[in-house]
């Protein structure tokens, strides 16, 4: 894809410039010249030494996701949010892009209090550089917030003017940390022993100098270099976890880690710059590896350097020893001051490319939408007032090592969601993840994960938590927001691999009875007139597979181009709206009995395979739009806080959008007798029948604001068989039983109804015990709570008349009259019923019998509640444990 001109103005920065000078002064920072010696005072040479191998190894390890990543695909501003978002999808980049975006908060208000810490113990009150006798600046905690203010007050005017600005001067600030740095290591390579004084904030003299000392001149308030000597050397191997003077607190491991690894986070700086790199691509890989492996050389040379040369009571009482002990004083001083004023300013042009990047993607939608101000050279500008104004509020937290905790943890989360995207891209296979770097492997990214993981805990539980927590919230919150920009988000392929790879696990072969569960196929004509029955089948299917289908009757030849391809989206979009759990299938096909066999044998994939085969019912009645009056039960993980739309203007875009269903044919474009044969296709195809009969009448809010409880009645009885009189429980029977149970499980269906159970004997008390006797034991079997109902039938067996060709060897014909009678019964127990299940009989061979069975089948159904008729096949419930 090729930038516009804008864009590729803005891209000014190589490698040197833009990646490996903005990470290696982040990384330098207040560590180099400030925190060195305290880390090495405290945890000693072996530990100092660990916690360098062990911050490092997560930032290599996540460096190599980061180049990974960034070499697959054009990059731009953003940095490491719009590597994560692009890679793990708006909801988890959102999360992540605005945690990371206070972690570079933070960051610089840590380097900017390194800074003024610099600052008052060089030039403040009997500073290092003041001249005996003289007054200084004035030190307090207010004096040095004004001190941070007026720091960070120059970093906001550089970024104001741009970051082409600070790309230029960061080459020239990293070449005077550069000389300053190398002036240290001579300095303790030239140097002899000398006393340095502790500095004035350090009142707690506790680290009194043994007896036998190689300097005993030194006074308390002074503790010893001794230069380059073996015996320091031995000395500070081990660890002396003491209080820090600067902030009265004890030290330990986690501590001392979390000051460390804060003052080397800056591994994203490059990253965060891409939207100014001329090619990031190269730049970042190349200068993110180049610049950590030289700052941990750089580390190791002084480490080595400060165990051999300085006491430890001078690493523990003064961070700002080397100032003391270098050749010139100031070189330090300005080395110190170039590295952490570079490091605030890279934090604090970081921050606001991130911010941007988040308004400009509206992923907080009207809260962000200020941040997208820019200036005509494509400047931020309210996002840098927005990072500096937050950097301000963190200043008043005052000292470096308190604020260094909470910004190591905002870094190893983010890195942990770097590493997660490189993991993801790397297991799902994904043909189009073909990064030019290849320094990486799912190995590197897990142990990078594990390890930023783990340190977040080690370091500080509690702060963990309550970003883990945030995190966790934000993404929650997108996800509920809904977004319709399509990143590719890694979730899609995520489920995609392990669906596949649990399909074909899924082996039809193992299923049993014990773990059967519904699995539908709908098929409708028309879906305006079965909106109630799609959202009806939804409750019935208990978790299964649901499929609603439809052919569309046409000859491919005679269209140019497949037009059930537009059709099927807008057909998922009315599925959406339903808030159905169902997939959608359409075929084509020259009859609609051909394509609903099409449909039958093929929905659904592997060991996932509708049993059960939904019709509508085949009537003359008129068709109703259940669209334009049915209300979707809310689901609240689904439901969009953020866009705020009337009633009215849903149901508008709802009409605009499926009008294409208006124009569908509503006549019959089948006979009765093909409609009957459908039926019997569907049971010779081995699958249960269920036809569903008046679900226009249907309606949820109805039952659910009903002062008493509605009824599920099932009439477990073959009303088409001689034997109808009989407890008889055959799998139809079976099958009628647990349909109806899965239905009173849906919380809403528990809630508001009842299940009813109907039996039918003649007109003997003692035969009624039995049969009721009867159904009370096969429902304690079955653990089917239901209330049990007996329904004489002397008058019905009146009526019932056997047409004068039913042989031994045929399927009865009843009468229309006993039919109708049967109907009367239905309808007198029926009042107060939301839903009745009915035994569907056998579809006859001979097609006279056919015509018969379908006129029977509706006087049976005729004005009663909505009527679900069910033909079973398959043995659906189990005794066993």
């Amino acid at each position: 894809m090729l930038l516009n001109k804008n864009v590729r103005s803005k891209q000014t920065l190589g490698t040197f410039a833009g990646v490996f000078c903005p990470v290696a002064m982040a990384m330098f920072s207040t560590l180099l010249f400030l925190r060195l010696g305290f880390v090495l005072g405290q945890a000693g040479l072996i530990e100092a030494l660990l916690m360098f191998m062990l911050a490092y190894l997560i930032m290599i390890l996540t460096i190599l996701s980061i180049c990974a990543v960034s070499t697959n695909g054009a990059i731009e501003g953003g940095g490491a949010y719009f590597m994560i978002s692009r890679a793990l999808g708006p909801e988890f980049g959102g999360g992540i892009g605005f945690l990371f975006f206070l972690a570079q908060v933070v960051s610089c208000g840590l380097y900017t209090s390194g800074l003024v810490e610099a600052l008052t113990a060089n030039f403040g009150h009997n500073g290092t550089l003041i001249a005996v006798g003289g007054q200084g600046l004035p030190v307090s905690y207010w004096w040095n917030y004004l001190y941070s203010s007026l720091s960070l007050l120059i970093c906001l005017t550089i970024c104001l003017i741009g970051g082409h600005l600070y790309g230029k001067t960061n080459v020239f600030t990293f070449l005077i940390v550069i000389i300053c740095g190398s002036s240290v290591i001579i300095s303790m390579l030239a140097k002899g022993g000398m006393c340095v004084q502790y500095p004035t904030g350090n009142n707690k003299s506790t680290w009194a100098l043994d007896e036998g000392t190689l300097y005993p001149n030194c006074t308390p308030n002074t503790a010893p270099y001794t230069g380059l000597s073996s015996a320091t050397f031995k000395e500070n191997l081990e660890s002396s976890y003491v209080e820090d003077y600067s902030t009265g607190k004890q030290m330990n491991f986690a501590v001392v880690f979390a000051v460390l690894f804060s003052s080397v986070t800056g591994i994203m700086n490059g990253a965060n710059m891409s939207g100014e790199l001329k090619n990031p691509s190269k730049a970042i890989p190349r200068g993110t590896i180049g610049a950590a492996l030289f700052t941990l050389s750089t580390f190791i040379i002084i480490l080595l350097l400060c165990s051999a040369t300085a006491s430890k009571e001078l690493l523990i009482g003064n961070y700002n020893f080397l100032l003391s002990v270098n050749l010139w004083s100031p070189f330090v001083a300005i080395g110190l001051f170039a590295a952490t004023l570079s490091a605030a300013l890279g934090n604090l042009i970081g921050g606001s490319r991130i911010l941007f990047a988040l308004a400009k993607d509206n992923i907080y939608g009207i809260l962000l939408k200020p941040a997208c101000v820019t200036t005509k050279n494509g400047n931020p500008v309210v996002a840098v007032l927005i990072s500096w104004f937050l950097t301000q509020l963190v200043l008043l937290i005052g000292s470096l090592n308190n604020i260094a905790p909470m910004c190591s943890e905002m870094f190893l989360l983010a890195y942990a969601m770097t590493n997660l995207a490189c993991l993801a891209l790397e297991l799902t296979s994904a043909p189009n993840f073909r990064p030019m770097f290849k320094y990486y492997s799912s190995l590197t990214s897990l142990l990078g994960l594990a390890g930023c993981i783990v340190m977040c805990f080690f370091i500080n539980y509690v702060y963990a938590l309550i970003a883990l927590s945030c995190l966790i919230i934000l993404v929650v919150a997108l996800h509920m927001r809904g977004f319709e920009n399509n990143w590719g988000s890694i979730s899609q392929a995520l489920i995609f691999h392990q669906v596949r790879k649990y399909l074909l696990l899924l082996d039809f072969r193992k299923d049993h009875i014990k773990f059967w569960r519904p699995q539908m196929l709908l098929l409708v004509a028309n879906p305006r007139m079965s909106s109630q029955l799609i959202d009806f089948i939804n409750d019935l299917k208990k978790s299964g597979l649901y499929i609603v289908g439809h052919v569309k009757v046409g000859n491919l030849d005679n269209d140019e181009t497949d037009p059930l391809q537009n059709e099927y989206l807008i057909w998922v979009k009315l599925i959406e709206k339903l808030n159905a759990k169902a997939f959608v299938e359409l075929t084509m096909s020259s009859s609609i009995r051909q394509g609903i066999h099409h449909l039958i044998r093929i929905s659904g994939i592997g060991g996932m395979k509708p049993n059960t085969v939904c019709y509508g019912f085949y009537d003359d009645s008129m068709p109703v739009d259940t669209l334009k009056k049915f209300i979707p039960q809310t689901n609240s993980r689904k439901m969009n806080i953020m866009k705020l739309y009337t009633r009215n203007e849903m149901r508008a875009q709802e009409q605009d959008a499926f009008d294409i269903f208006n124009h569908v044919n509503t006549e019959k474009s089948f006979s009765k007798l093909e409609y009957v044969l459908m039926i019997r296709d569907a049971i010779k195809l081995k699958k249960n029948v269920c036809l569903f009969r008046h679900f226009h009448l249907l309606d949820k809010i109805k039952i659910e604001s009903y002062s008493e409880k509605m009824f599920i009645d099932v009439w477990p009885v073959n009303f088409f068989n001689l034997n109808s009189t009989s407890v008889n429980f055959d799998k139809t029977c079976l099958f009628l039983l647990q349909l109806a149970c899965i239905l009173h499980m849906v919380p809403g269906w528990r809630k508001h109804t009842s299940l009813r159970i109907f039996a039918c004997c003649q007109n003997s008390s003692s035969e009624m015990k039995r049969i009721e006797s009867l159904l009370v034991d096969f429902l304690n079997l079955f653990r089917i709570r239901a209330e049990i109902k007996v329904v004489e039938i002397d008058d019905l067996m009146h009526h019932m008349h056997i047409s004068s060709d039913f042989t031994s060897n045929s399927d009865p014909i009843f009468s229309d009259s006993y039919i109708q009678q049967v109907n009367e019964i239905l309808k007198s127990q029926s009042s107060n019923t939301a839903v009745l299940f009915l035994y569907l009989p056998t579809v006859p061979d001979s097609e006279r019998k056919q015509v018969i069975y379908y006129r029977q089948l509706e006087l049976l159904t005729q004005e009663i509640p909505p009527t679900v008729l069910v033909h079973g096949l398959q043995p659906v419930i189990c005794t066993s444990l």
